[in-house]
């Protein structure tokens, strides 16, 4: 039988509950840095017993959900942030898909935060102030932010305590603003911070960091998944961005090392919408003569589908072991990457 996921969320004395599953719950005390775990109605009240953020792999990472479209990365971002919540990470979520929408819904948020991008001034293309990273390569100024020093209407939160904020929507920017460029570099450079230190923040792009790429059942999501193992071993190789195109020497300086100080650390590849064996047989046998070896399955199931259907938010019960198993995966390989040399 599956564990019950987040039963409510409620006040008890001066602590909110943020998650409940199984005989534990998760608490933080409203002036309190470290939440704590402990056995539900055992008295104990013990910081040991939770393991900290530091302790964990890939407490304060950023983890990239790449893929093509309608391949699932909305999904796997918003099952991998409930199971890593589970599982003791502070989780951040940051929408940088500059046309998908509905990623509120699948966490159980009715309104979507307003995007980021109006914080920090609007897109150059509709007189605003940030500019597209192909052409100014400079960093976003401010892009290390404080939840709670952060207007409210900028972020929410779901029933788990698990952050969503959303780089932009190009549709709000009215015609001309059709490079999504300016909402890839708030994704690019955006740090979440609560009073504990960087959130694990998963983000959902449109089509750097640790790559989670998603293969679903298409001969396209397999190329996709080749060409970003291959870009990634070039950038971990040491080999530089083209900058021909700056004609600033300042600015290819900049660029040089945004792209040394990124520390992407590779590709990692999760088959999706799994139906049938055949199938999967099929997609790993093409991934293998690549020589690409997936870290985990998710295989398709219906409540999955009806709920994106519905706008309503998304259930873990039928995916969770296949979750869990890539989260340790991408927690093991975290625990052995290596940072490699640049030229």
């Amino acid at each position: 039988m599956q564990k019950q996921y987040v039963q409510a969320v409620k006040h008890e004395n001066d602590r909110q509950i943020i998650w409940e599953f199984g005989t534990r719950c998760c608490y933080r005390g409203d002036n309190e840095n470290l939440m704590k775990m402990h056995p539900l109605g055992s008295g104990v009240n013990t910081r040991n017993q939770f393991i900290g953020q530091k302790e964990k792999s890939l407490s304060g990472k950023r983890i990239g959900i790449f893929g093509k479209g309608g391949s699932g990365k909305s999904t796997v971002t918003v099952l991998l942030a409930e199971v890593l919540n589970n599982s003791g990470y502070k989780i951040c979520i940051l929408d940088a898909d500059s046309t998908n929408i509905g990623l509120n819904n699948a966490l159980g948020i009715e309104d979507p935060p307003t995007p980021m991008m109006e914080y920090f001034g609007g897109m150059i293309f509709s007189g605003g102030l940030v500019t597209c990273p192909v052409d100014d390569p400079t960093p976003l100024s401010g892009s290390k932010i404080y939840l709670d020093e952060l207007p409210e209407k900028y972020y929410a939160q779901n029933r788990s305590g698990i952050t969503l904020l959303t780089a932009g929507k190009i549709g709000k920017e009215g015609p001309g603003a059709g490079c999504d460029g300016p909402i890839s570099k708030i994704a690019r450079d955006l740090k979440i911070h609560d009073q504990g230190g960087p959130l694990l923040t998963l983000i959902d792009f449109k089509a750097g960091f640790e790559a989670v790429v998603i293969v679903d059942p298409t001969y396209a999501a397999v190329e996709m998944a080749v060409n970003m193992r291959d870009t990634i071993e070039q950038i971990k190789k040491g080999n530089r961005p083209a900058t021909q195109h700056l004609e600033d020497a300042s600015l290819v300086a900049v660029a040089h090392q945004i792209f040394e100080e990124a520390r992407i650390k590779g590709a990692l590849i999760v088959l999706n919408k799994i139906s049938k064996k055949d199938v999967e047989r099929y997609l790993q046998a093409r991934l293998d003569e690549r020589g690409i070896q997936p870290i985990g399955i998710i295989h398709d199931y219906s409540a999955i589908t009806f709920s994106w259907l519905n706008g309503m938010r998304l259930t873990i019960t039928e995916a969770h072991d296949e979750i869990l198993h890539i989260v340790k995966e991408l927690e093991a390989a975290e625990s052995t990457y290596v940072q490699p040399k640049t030229k």
